[in-house]
């Protein structure tokens, strides 16, 4: 396969978390710089089509591999042919890796309010795991995160639960995850509901405020609308509330 402006990059590692949800690991032929919050965009050929979509990366630019957490859509154009991959399997990348939706830097805040459903979690991921090196290396003062996330049942969280629930013992993050379903999930003791009703619950309780941090919000868009207004209602300046949407509710893309 050869395309111009993409590289080739071999599936390492596929963990499947429910029949629609799975991490993807691709080792990319070549280095591959971005900033944690941003996304890649994958390809395949099929036949005279080049079919592409843009996915977030959950892997931090230290590791050696592109991570995605990637749902499928079932009637979508890529993600039934990323499901049929297996280990050993090749895409195509695009060489260039893009995106805005990274840490703030720029306004002073060290504390970070990031609500996602599902998916969405994918660049908050690529943000902890960075800074949880640079601690390591001494690089940085350590920046606050607050993750709320939900998902329908708690397993479609797969490893990323452990993963979050695990740096959340470090200190500087607070890890919330949450279940719309709880009675197909009979074994979850953790919050219930939507995501942008937890994130109403523990605006004020966690100290992450509008006079000291910024705002992230990323998945769905109805919970990206519902949380801004809820954002709004506690004062966050519109600057300081950041969004990504992983699809427009009238015309899916794959994320």
């Amino acid at each position: 396969m050869a395309k111009a402006n993409f590289s080739q990059a071999e599936l390492i590692e596929r963990l499947d978390f429910s029949e629609e949800l799975c991490l993807m690991r691709f080792r990319p032929e070549g280095t591959m710089s971005f900033r944690p919050g941003q996304y890649a965009t994958l390809g395949l050929e099929d036949g005279d089509k080049f079919i592409q979509r843009a996915y977030s990366i959950v892997s931090s630019p230290y590791e050696p591999f592109l991570e995605f957490y990637v749902e499928l859509v079932p009637h979508g154009d890529l993600t039934p042919r990323l499901w049929n991959l297996k280990v050993g399997d090749r895409v195509l990348v695009r060489n260039k890796i893009v995106g805005a939706f990274t840490l703030d830097e720029k306004s002073g805040m060290t504390r970070h309010l990031m609500a996602a459903t599902v998916t969405g979690v994918a660049p908050y991921i690529s943000m902890a795991r960075t800074q949880r090196v640079d601690l390591q290396k001494g690089k940085v003062i350590p920046h606050q995160y607050a993750i709320i996330l939900g998902a329908s049942r708690s397993w479609e969280l797969g490893v990323y639960h452990d993963e979050l629930t695990q740096m959340s013992r470090d200190g500087w993050l607070i890890y919330i995850p949450t279940a719309s379903r709880p009675w197909e999930d009979e074994a979850w003791k953790g919050e219930v509901g939507r995501v942008e009703d937890v994130l109403r619950k523990y605006s004020d309780q966690l100290g992450f405020d509008h006079t000291n941090a910024v705002a992230y919000a990323c998945g769905h868009p109805q919970m990206i609308e519902n949380a801004r207004g809820i954002l709004a209602r506690a004062r966050f300046p519109k600057e300081r509330i950041r969004e990504e949407k992983f699809f427009v509710l009238k015309e899916p893309i794959e994320r």
